[in-house]
């Protein structure tokens, strides 16, 4: 029974991990964007002067995109961490699975 158990945990398991990767792998890809979109209002702001209006918007804006980086990072951190507590998980059920699969075919 232990290792049917074992085995549709180790699946489950494994979904969760590939889910979690895909996730990370979108916020890499939104954290890029932001940081090449934060880059190109630097670049318009650079045409104009400091003490202008469309410099302070660009500014804010550029503000707000970096807060959004940031919290795309904190989620980051989180899938991260929940990614290594599956990774963990997963081991010790493949672990505790091989030790089942040995029991089952010892012969004495």
């Amino acid at each position: 029974m232990g290792v049917i158990v074992d085995t549709i945990r180790m699946q489950y398991l494994n979904n969760v991990k590939m889910d979690l990767e895909y996730k990370i792998q979108l916020i890499t890809q939104a954290r890029m964007g932001l940081t090449q979109s934060a880059s190109d209002l630097m670049q318009v702001g650079s045409d104009y002067s400091p003490d202008s209006p469309v410099v302070k918007q660009l500014n804010q804006r550029q503000a707000k995109l970096k807060a959004l980086e940031q919290k795309l990072e904190q989620q980051m951190i989180q899938y991260q961490a929940r990614l290594q507590m599956v990774k963990t998980e997963y081991e010790a059920c493949r672990s505790r699975l091989y030790e089942n699969i040995g029991h089952s075919f010892r012969y004495n």
